[in-house]
């Protein structure tokens, strides 16, 4: 298998990973991929032709040599490294669904128009989700693969001496597995990288999940601020507003002297002038006198 081809397809991941996703990436090409290529298939690549058992009987080895390895440990890995890393082209192939929908955009609207996404691999919107469940979805698949590991060995020993009773051995036989100690290090090892995977993408989740709450708290206390300073400024804009027409009515109406009151003015000097008109005839002979240049005097 060409793994070369499938790191070249996933190494383009990483300007959509975060620091998580890179750190799982150099795990996944340097511990496991590497490791699975260099050493691992060479160490099982004699794995059935190395199986002895202490019979002679036809078809003795082949069964109890499928009794223990229903699945070639190696078979089993590849499985497991191409489906946890199909996920990633999720995110590929949905950053390349934003560039088609942009670039469509562009040639029906021209290059002036307005954009549909700011950054197409920018995690948001659906992309934020299709990132998040490829991670789950990774979760799922390296957890899966450990238990079926564990499942069908009943654990990751690797014994020097195996007995076996199936048909058709005619007793109960001893089997010898080629390189035990180095298979149990290579498995341990390929089970730990596992788990270290399953912990980066967990974190990874968490990480992501605290990100997105943070900035809506973040976005609605900045709304709340905006709005209570906004009905701060139109609290003060609207008393300065009173304030002002206040002032301009108080300048501009002055009250009315009440009828009551000019009406009794109005008789209090017609009085006056109906008891004393020598003060009236003299006042005007004054005013007259005045006028010519004359003094006028008072009794």
């Amino acid at each position: 298998m060409n793994w070369a081809f499938l790191q070249g397809l996933l190494s383009g991941v990483n300007k959509y990973s975060t620091a998580f996703g890179r750190v799982w990436l150099s795990i996944v090409f340097l511990f496991r991929v590497m490791v699975f290529v260099v050493a691992a298939e060479k160490v099982w690549g004699d794995e059935q032709k190395d199986f002895a058992c202490n019979t002679a009987q036809p078809g003795c080895h082949n069964v109890c040599y499928d009794h223990f390895f229903p699945v070639s440990h190696i078979r089993l890995w590849a499985l497991q490294l191409i489906f946890v890393t199909c996920p990633s082209f999720m995110v590929v192939l949905h950053v390349a669904y934003r560039d088609e929908r942009e670039r469509k955009n562009r040639l029906k609207y021209g290059e002036g128009c307005k954009r549909l996404y700011d950054n197409t691999g920018k995690k948001r919107g659906g992309l934020w989700w299709t990132y998040v469940l490829s991670l789950v979805f990774k979760m799922g698949v390296d957890a899966t693969f450990v238990y079926l590991l564990y499942h069908i060995y009943e654990g990751y020993d690797f014994p020097v001496l195996v007995k076996c009773s199936e048909a058709p051995c005619p007793n109960i036989v001893d089997c010898f597995i080629s390189r035990p100690t180095e298979k149990r290090i290579f498995t341990i090892f390929m089970v730990v990288t596992s788990l270290v995977c399953i912990l980066l993408s967990l974190f990874e989740i968490l990480y992501l999940v605290g990100k997105r709450c943070f900035e809506c708290i973040n976005r609605v206390q900045s709304s709340r601020h905006v709005n209570r300073e906004r009905s701060m400024a139109n609290m003060t804009n609207l008393n300065a507003h009173l304030e002002s027409n206040n002032k301009k009515l108080a300048s501009e109406d002055q009250p009315a002297p009440a009828y009551s009151v000019v009406m009794s003015a109005k008789k209090k000097t017609s009085l006056e002038n109906t008891f004393n008109p020598s003060w009236t005839l003299r006042d005007d002979k004054c005013s007259t006198s005045h006028s010519l240049g004359g003094e006028c005097e008072r009794d």
